[in-house]
């Protein structure tokens, strides 16, 4: 079958939806950092969203982005649990930092207000467990935000995969570098972000790769992080004091089915790339360019190999274009699922085993040898 043929299995016209705005969700803001400026413009964007509440620990902090973002008449709060005690909120966006996810997602949970958490969805496997349980007791729903499983071409990678195209998958590598791009704020400091590099762009990269295979267990897993660029005063004169997290981490995975994980992860290092992505199947492999600034997206068309009548022969996936704002769809998949109480676009129940794999990383590395990942089944 000639390589158009077959993209052509993969493609789907995408149907607007028309929103009732007769009735506004009332959704509420935990953390008024920069991802909450991405949550207030898609909200503002929504003609069925108002929202009327903003908690924040630092004072004055959430006063001034209300005015910023003009959402004057929004209630202002110092702490999340004010504002849930005082609030009828529809829903909530958690945009705090990492430390905080698991405890702020939980109160909303148990005050049974639905939650669209920010990535990653908390920083251990222990605290992934806890909101899990909290939203299964709740019945709410519960959606993790990334945002990148709503590009066309990362959902393509996943329909390449469910077709069967590429045959039983058994390996693959996966990651995502930048030569010089760790960021500052809350991000760079245990007491705040936990994890660095793992949580911020590390989180995404298993998500592509997870969620096209549809989301195994992971068994065990051997790892190594570092953090040689972030602590050198000569290359982060301002952060580097501060600096405790991972800058680097590798591992190798095992999961469920017979499938080597190969993953690396960088904010900073002394090459362009880790390596493209790539899935091999017993029919065919599934190459998937690196980007240079890594932040969830594919860095150019992907391309399928495979034999044809005994020879070697390869095509190219073009870059799929239409996927709009993807942190608006992010948004509405999760208000759509709020009103009709339905599946979450992300679901916590994939997402654990990522945040599984995060834990199982962080343990490796810093025992030096491989450890078992045990996760609970709690459905």
């Amino acid at each position: 079958m000639a390589g158009d043929s077959i993209l052509s299995m993969f493609k789907k016209a995408e149907e607007a939806k028309a929103v009732d705005s007769s009735k506004k969700l009332r959704v509420g803001i935990i953390g008024t950092g920069w991802i909450a400026e991405a949550h207030i413009d898609s909200y503002k964007r929504m003609p069925d969203v108002e929202v009327v509440a903003l908690a924040d620990i630092i004072p004055g902090k959430a006063a001034a982005f209300a005015e910023k973002y003009g959402v004057p008449h929004a209630h202002i709060y110092g702490h999340h649990t004010e504002m849930l005690a005082a609030e009828e909120l529809d829903a909530v966006s958690v945009c705090t930092y990492n430390m905080t996810h698991a405890e702020c997602t939980i109160d909303c949970l148990n005050k049974g207000i639905p939650v669209l958490l920010e990535k990653p969805m908390c920083v251990t496997l222990e605290e992934a467990i806890e909101i899990r349980k909290a939203e299964l007791k709740s019945g709410k729903v519960l959606s993790i935000g990334f945002q990148p499983r709503f590009d066309p071409n990362m959902q393509m990678i996943k329909k390449i995969v469910e077709s069967g195209e590429l045959g039983e998958v058994y390996y693959i590598q996966t990651g995502g570098g930048r030569r010089r791009g760790i960021p500052g704020s809350t991000f760079i400091e245990k007491k705040t972000a936990g994890i660095g590099a793992l949580g911020d762009i590390g989180c995404y990269s298993l998500d592509m790769v997870l969620n096209a295979i549809g989301y195994p267990k992971p068994l065990t897993v051997s790892a190594y992080k570092s953090d040689f660029f972030g602590t050198n005063p000569e290359l982060y004169p301002k952060d580097a004091a501060r600096f405790n997290v991972d800058d680097f981490a590798a591992a190798f995975i095992r999961l469920e089915g017979g499938i080597i994980l190969d993953f690396r992860i960088s904010w900073a290092m002394h090459m362009d790339t880790p390596g493209d992505t790539l899935i091999l199947g017993k029919k065919a492999g599934l190459r998937i360019p690196s980007t240079d600034c890594w932040n969830g997206s594919v860095g150019g068309p992907m391309k399928i190999y495979r034999d044809v009548a005994g020879v070697c022969t390869q095509f190219e996936v073009p870059i799929l274009g239409g996927g709009g704002n993807l942190f608006d769809k992010k948004v509405r998949s999760f208000l759509d699922a709020v009103k009709t109480n339905g599946a979450s676009p992300v679901p916590s129940s994939q997402i654990i085993k990522n945040q599984a794999i995060l834990d199982g990383i962080v343990r490796s590395a810093e025992l030096g040898r491989e450890v078992e990942i045990n996760l609970p089944d709690i459905d």
